[in-house]
């Protein structure tokens, strides 16, 4: 039976389901998994987040073409998804040995010589406080220091499996590629690969992803407790179906139909991120935080009462001094500049264009529609909100120098940077680029260097990967995009005699 899971896109369904983070293995992914991890003869499997048994039903099908009796050992945090298992074509005794438990809490003493899953893709975000420092302490003790806190749930699902892996055993896990590319990933994979072998990477082409219409960007991860090797095989699947099993049964050969693979530096790899394409450029290529500084766009914690049209703003009776022109979703920025022009007919769209930005005075120094527009926001509860409960008073405004360039740096649009002749400030939709030299000449030569395609095809190197394309590019990262060499001479950039220290740090 081929599994098939209903994916609701809005409501509370949707967010149940990222509340749980379940998002179903297709039977030709799991069957590939578990082809590698039974490669070497091994009698058993062990899933540590059984779901719907996608890998279960895998196991016994690849069991059954290699011949070959396999016990069907897991954990699951929540009953009812056993029942969409049996739903799915087991049977009480293929569940028999699972156990209704938290892996990460609970997990089950090992070792385990056949580990495969798809973990719960839960972000650090919805992990409850008490969750996350359990998690860090976890973290130091395995790995020997702390993961950054940015890491989510499905890490720790990927360290506990480690840990409780047999010598010479073997695990898939099938993860989004933040765990290769977020900001703890680089102290994760020192530890795996300095403790263990990678054998393989798997990504997947646009007509081969596992998790259509999921933001995802899912690679599998293949894994054994043997001695590092100093590469691995980078793969590539671009079609459904039988190839990549063929390929994970055929030993993970480098020739393969219906897959690109390619043998990979791992240190290189590493460096650059597992899941990214090799870096052509050297430690002396130059990076953008030579020439600028890169600071994310202001976090309100409330657009619908922070973000106003203009219609709205006249309404409230709001002072102009309290209104900063701003520009908040990427859709609302078309072309490569934001001008006057473009805002008008944001305005004209009923878009909002205007920050509500007080400062931190008493509420009683306002003027009467600012203090009552201010009750407005407490009556809603605004001031328990999570970020604004951090602002000493909650209605203090971040403030921004409006950057001449922002950086549209998430979005079902292509990842760019904008000329800002308008002089908005921007929301977290934008990052906010700060030439070191404020000069005409300077900026439009920097200008000339961040909008030239060979530097926007850099983004990659640095960005975080999603579903359908879209990259996500954090403010470090984008400091440490490479420009590209001619494209930098041929503008004439130079770095400023002030920061030639920096540079050399």
């Amino acid at each position: 039976m081929t599994s098939h899971q209903h994916l609701p896109r809005t409501g509370t369904a949707r967010e149940a389901l990222r509340e749980k983070g379940q998002f179903w293995t297709p039977d030709w992914v799991a069957e590939a998994m578990v082809g590698y991890v039974l490669a070497e003869g091994v009698d058993h499997v062990f899933d540590p987040a059984v779901g719907a048994g996608a890998f279960f039903r895998a196991a016994k099908a690849v069991g059954q073409r290699l011949r070959q009796r396999v016990q069907l050992l897991g954990s699951e945090a929540f009953a009812e998804a056993l029942l969409e298992a049996r739903e799915q074509g087991l049977s009480a005794d293929d569940l028999g040995e699972v156990r209704i438990t938290d892996f990460i809490l609970n997990p089950p003493e090992g070792p385990f010589s056949a580990v495969v899953a798809n973990p719960p893709y839960i972000r650090h975000h919805r992990l409850a406080p008490d969750l996350k420092a359990y998690l860090k302490v976890l973290a130091t003790r395995v790995i020997g220091e702390p993961l950054d806190g940015r890491a989510g749930l499905h890490v720790f699902f990927l360290i506990r499996a480690l840990e409780r892996l047999a010598h010479s055993g073997r695990l898939a896990f099938i993860l989004p590629a933040d765990t290769a590319e977020g900001v703890f990933a680089p102290t994760l994979w020192r530890w795996i690969t300095r403790e263990f072998r990678l054998d393989a990477v798997v990504s997947f082409g646009p007509d081969a992803s596992p998790f259509p219409g999921v933001d995802t960007n899912a690679l599998v991860f293949m894994i054994r407790k043997a001695p590092p090797s100093a590469s691995f095989l980078s793969a590539r699947c671009d079609e459904r179906g039988a190839a990549f099993l063929d390929w994970t049964l055929g030993g993970l050969r480098p020739d393969a139909r219906g897959l690109s693979v390619t043998v990979r530096d791992l240190k290189e790899a590493v460096k650059t991120g597992l899941s990214r394409p090799p870096s052509p450029h050297n430690d002396a290529c130059p990076r953008l935080f030579m020439f600028a500084t890169v600071l994310r766009g202001i976090a309100t914690g409330a657009n619908e009462f922070f973000f106003l049209t203009r219609q709205r703003a006249a309404e409230l009776n709001i002072p102009s001094d309290f209104l900063v022109p701003a520009i908040g979703r990427t859709r609302d920025v078309t072309g490569s500049t934001v001008n006057e022009a473009r805002l008008e007919e944001l305005n004209t769209a009923g878009r909002p264009t205007l920050l509500f930005a007080p400062d931190g005075r008493m509420i009683k120094s306002f003027p009467a529609s600012v203090r009552d527009y201010l009750k407005r926001g407490e009556a809603l509860g605004l001031p328990t909100r999570t970020l604004i409960a951090s602002r000493r008073p909650w209605y203090k405004m971040e403030r921004r120098t409006p950057p001449p360039y922002l950086f549209a740096y998430l979005g079902r649009r292509h990842a760019r940077f904008v000329r800002n002749d308008a002089g908005v400030v921007p929301l977290t939709g934008f990052l906010c680029v700060y030439p070191r030299v404020d000069d005409p000449g300077y900026h439009a030569a920097l200008g000339h260097v961040l909008t030239h395609p060979d530097t926007v095809r850099n983004l990659p190197l640095v960005g975080k990967s999603y579903g359908g394309g879209a990259i996500k590019v954090e403010p470090r990262a984008l400091e440490n995009l490479p420009l590209p060499p001619h494209v930098v001479a041929e503008a004439v950039l130079e770095v400023p005699a002030a920061d030639e220290q920096l540079v050399v740090l």
